[in-house]
């Protein structure tokens, strides 16, 4: 199994998203945090579903219908780079 790493941009995407939905309902915006967290740990397995990316050398991973991971990966590690929203163009 492989790491798997979070950089600043993915925590602090993440973090935005919780802050966003918070203000109307705190619970699921902390739910909704745990869940894509937890999706993301699964990446260590290569069995894991994930789809090629926008961006070449990049995997999305879409951890809630409405949010996508990109993350790309080497031979010991999956970097999480990003949470997007599903409708926001990208890149």
């Amino acid at each position: 199994m492989k790491r798997v790493l979070r950089s600043r941009s993915y925590q602090e995407d993440l973090d935005d998203i919780e802050r966003y939905i918070a203000r109307s309902n705190p619970r699921a915006a902390v739910d909704l945090w745990l869940r894509i967290d937890e999706q993301v740990d699964k990446l260590a397995d290569p069995n894991f579903p994930r789809r090629p990316g926008r961006v070449a050398g990049t995997f999305e991973l879409v951890a809630h219908k409405n949010y996508i991971v990109v993350f790309y990966e080497d031979v010991s590690s999956v970097y999480a780079l990003n949470v997007i929203h599903a409708r926001k163009r990208y890149p």
